[in-house]
């Protein structure tokens, strides 16, 4: 079973206000993200916010740790709820491919081009711990090296929003 996961627990700095609560054709970021992940998971958290359109989980070992704390609170909730892997994406993860479960299998992969975007194993939870914990660098990079994660390149671009004009460009290719 694959527990879905919302990264939306960043400060929106580039974007100058909360980006999850930004609209793409009407939705916002944060719904499109769990809706996108309700049609391949069984169940969807947010992690990083108090209030959203799915059961919220605080970031693991407190906010203010990047992604990596969002994967340790999911990682920990799949293990908690008896899940075995948990597909991850940003909240402004736009452009995913449709078959992205079956990209990312076998697990641990990411998209080479938004390593948020990912397929975990639940067991990876102590070693983001670890991580976390460590003096290191605090990266998704590291989780991947950490656990042996496969970069898996679509040959299709995906896109975040980082601005508001990343968003209107986003805007613009679909013509909203």
């Amino acid at each position: 079973m694959i527990l879905g996961a919302v990264l939306a627990g960043g400060q929106s700095r580039r974007f100058g206000s909360d980006k999850a609560l930004a609209t793409l054709g009407g939705e916002t970021l944060l719904m499109r993200a769990v809706d996108t992940l309700s049609g391949w998971c069984e169940k969807v958290v947010v992690v990083g916010r108090e209030e959203a359109p799915a059961p919220t989980l605080p970031d693991w070992f407190g906010p203010g740790l990047g992604p990596l704390a969002g994967i340790a609170a999911a990682l920990h909730d799949a293990l908690d709820e008896g899940y075995d892997l948990v597909l991850t994406c940003g909240v402004d993860s736009i452009d995913l491919p449709d078959d992205l479960p079956r990209l990312l299998m076998p697990a641990p992969a990411f998209l080479a081009d938004q390593p948020v975007v990912g397929l975990w194993p639940a067991s990876a939870a102590k070693v983001v711990e670890n991580i976390l914990r460590g003096d290191g660098k605090h990266s998704m990079r590291a989780l991947a090296e950490a656990i042996g994660a496969r970069a898996v390149v679509t040959g299709q671009g995906t896109s975040n929003i980082n601005t508001p004009d990343d968003l209107a460009a986003a805007e613009q290719r679909r013509g909203l």
